[in-house]
């Protein structure tokens, strides 16, 4: 089997790692223990991403150097991710001598393609600060909609796209200042040649998620791929061109070229071949990333590759984003938590087994319910696994387990067999999947026990060898149930190869049972989740002068709040955690108060209506339409429908693609004259628009009850 090469994107290091950024991270460090648990070759590499203007800000405004930002950052980002057990070969910084000889070496190949020309780019020109803006740095009112104080990209309350230049009264973030409109000479990277090769790359079997496939041959590669900006002029931190003298790489370019810089400097302490890695056919290199990071990851990384004739990642995966309680993570609610805050209240197994419980191949946003948080780990986690262990391991601390396999009635043997279905699904990045095909070997195991109750057994002296005999049993089903959960549970699975006395790091360990060992005296595995820990986490987080739970969530909470993946940060950062939904909802009362309920209808007239779960699969706007996007749907396997949606104030459309949705699909088809519109999406709101989306686990083509 080949030799896998395995990385998360970068966090940025202007802001800590919280639970949204965790989800990426427990997903790769799952599928890294997996593939090692087989025996193969894997190496999980990661760095912090430390360029840009945010962090020469930061420093800045701290009186520190940049390199002191940084070093302090990775010293924390390393604890955190420690603590949540994300295991990396390598952890390394964009800002190494290592990454500066990459980008010049691919910045040399780009030259030598004739890649690289230049270009007058006009942007917002901070005088007292002396440079140019960034969009995020610029705020100012709203072009289409004059609401004030909105940044120089996008607007928050209509949901507009525009350029910094196009503000009303524009203002730097940094100064105050008015900005001056100036130009300067960027240089930039030409893909377009690059089409043909990027079109057939991106299609390839199992290359990245179908839906993001589609939605790139959809949307970047139906038309001319525009150039690339890759320069900066100073001020900025990072690293001097050195032929443009006075210009510097942009942080998305020497950024992924970090993955590569982490390998070498793996390499060079291992003793390995940096080619054996980046240059062989007997490597497979997968890029674990969030969707609002696929642009660069799809299109510029692999011709940047391609043009340096290094190898290109054999899979992108791509998962969505993480919401809390249905809603955006937000400060003023205290759901945007630290990882630090995190565990200081609870243990990193509950939140690695609830990611991984609603981790899928797809690219579905993930919702962390607290409650569901809390009913899952303790009913599943505590009542179905660890109680195996403590409902049995005592009776058998004297005599140790039987010298042979006892009778099960092949209770063993079925779990053996279902290991190749386990580890095909976390093979698949499917571990909602893996976890659900584990607990069900639990409940045969729990029904085992429950029938043959070892405790009533240990009260008849004249039955210490069928004591023995079903604690046996017991143990082993619920050792390979552990193996089987090791990727994501690995300080479980350490404690229970100290009570068995076992090696628990082999996958094929839960093929063969173990006999006539000794059990240790039984220590507590997992304690269960205390609802009343949550709270405090959820109370730590809170701003002390927060506005009370329920008040709608503070601007900016989520990624731009931290900068990791946010555009203030101009970072390749993991996953942002905001997913769609917008700001939280009103209060009942009033939004009763708005609109009052329709007259009542009947059983019957609501059975008419069919409701059904459907994935968006593409989205477009709709040039003549002021409040249309154009969306088409699946209803599952090859039924689609085209759905015209008032929504295009509220939301891009490429933040809609993968989206599962609520359509009322019997309506009649609606003749409009940008087309045929063959259904409706449901959505809440009235003067903000919240389309409605199922639980996870929902599937296209589902009926609504």
């Amino acid at each position: 089997m080949k030799r896998l090469l395995l990385t998360s994107a970068l966090p940025y290091a202007n802001g800590h790692i919280h639970i949204g950024h965790l989800v990426e991270y427990t997903q790769t460090d799952i599928f890294a223990r997996y593939w090692r648990m087989t025996g193969r070759r894997c190496i999980y590499l990661c760095a912090d991403d430390t360029h840009g203007t945010a962090i020469m800000i930061r420093a800045r405004q701290e009186g520190r150097s940049e390199a002191d930002v940084i070093a302090d950052m990775s010293a924390a980002h390393q604890r955190d991710f420690a603590a949540f057990q994300i295991r990396f070969d390598h952890y390394g910084s964009t800002n190494s001598p290592a990454n500066r000889a990459l980008c010049e070496e691919i910045w040399a190949s780009l030259r030598e393609r004739a890649m690289v020309t230049t270009k007058e780019v006009t942007q917002l020109f901070d005088p007292q600060e002396g440079m140019f803006l960034a969009d995020r740095f610029v705020k100012g009112t709203c072009p289409k909609c004059a609401a004030p104080d909105q940044y120089g990209d996008s607007c928050d309350r209509c949901g507009s796209t525009y350029a910094a230049t196009d503000l009303v009264e524009p203002r730097s973030a940094l100064t105050g200042a008015r900005p001056e409109v100036r130009s300067a000479q960027h240089l930039m990277v030409a893909i377009e040649p690059e089409r043909p090769f990027l079109a057939t790359w991106t299609q390839g079997e199992g290359r990245m998620p179908r839906e993001i496939a589609n939605y790139l041959a959809g949307h970047f590669l139906s038309e001319p791929l525009r150039d690339w900006d890759v320069s900066r002029p100073a001020p900025y931190f990072g690293f001097e061109i050195p032929d443009a003298p006075g210009n510097y790489w942009y942080v998305w370019f020497d950024a992924p070229i970090g993955y590569m810089a982490a390998s070498k400097e793996w390499c060079d302490s291992s003793g390995e071949a940096f080619d054996d890695w980046w240059r062989s056919e007997e490597t497979e290199i997968v890029h674990v990333i969030g969707k609002d990071i696929v642009y660069f990851h799809t299109l510029f990384w692999p011709a940047m590759l391609r043009a340096a004739r290094f190898s290109l990642p054999s899979r992108v995966q791509v998962h969505g984003f993480l919401t809390v309680n249905g809603e955006k993570m937000s400060k003023s609610k205290g759901t945007f938590v630290l990882a630090s805050t995190y565990l200081k209240h609870l243990d990193p197994a509950y939140l690695r087994y609830y990611y991984a419980s609603k981790l899928g191949p797809k690219v579905d946003d993930i919702d962390l319910n607290l409650d569901e948080l809390v009913n899952k780990v303790n009913a599943e986690l505590v009542n179905k696994v660890v109680n195996l262990a403590s409902r049995s391991s005592r009776f058998v601390a004297q005599t140790g387990l039987s010298a042979s396999y006892p009778d099960d009635g092949g209770l063993f043997a079925a779990a053996a067999a279902e290991g190749d279905a386990i580890g095909a699904a976390y093979a698949a990045f499917d571990y909602a999947r893996a976890s659900r095909l584990i607990i069900a070997l639990a409940d045969r195991a729990n029904e085992y026990v429950d029938r043959m109750q070892p405790w009533a057994l240990a009260k008849q002296p004249d039955r210490k060898a069928e004591v023995q005999a079903v604690c046996t049993v017991a143990l082993n089903l619920f050792r390979q149930i552990v193996i089987y959960l090791a990727p994501v549970l690995p300080k479980l699975a350490d404690d229970v190869g100290r009570l068995l006395g076992c090696p628990m790091d082999r996958w094929e360990l839960a093929k063969r049972p173990l006999v006539g060992t000794p059990v240790a005296a039984y220590e507590h595995l997992m304690k269960r989740v205390d609802p009343g820990a949550v709270e405090k986490m959820i109370a730590e987080s809170r701003p002390a002068d927060a506005a009370a739970p329920g008040a709608a969530a503070a601007p900016g909470a989520g990624a731009a709040a931290e900068g990791v993946g946010a555009v203030v940060a101009e970072g390749v950062g993991a996953a942002s955690p905001a997913a769609g939904g917008g700001a939280a909802a009103e209060d009942d009362g009033a939004a009763l108060a708005k609109e009052p309920l329709a007259p009542e209808c009947t059983i019957d007239d609501f059975g008419k209506v069919d409701l059904r779960v459907a994935r968006i699969v593409a989205a477009e706007h709709v040039p003549e339409a002021k409040k249309l996007l154009k969306l088409t749907v699946s209803l599952g396997g090859e039924a689609r429908r085209t759905v015209f949606a008032g929504i295009k104030a509220y939301y891009k459309p490429e933040d809609l693609i993968g989206r599962l949705v609520i359509v009322c699909a019997n309506l009649a088809p609606r003749k409009m004259k940008f087309g045929l519109s063959e259904g409706m999406v449901l959505a809440a709101g009235d003067e903000t628009v919240h389309l409605l989306s199922p639980d996870s686990g929902a599937k296209p083509g589902m009926r609504v009850h």
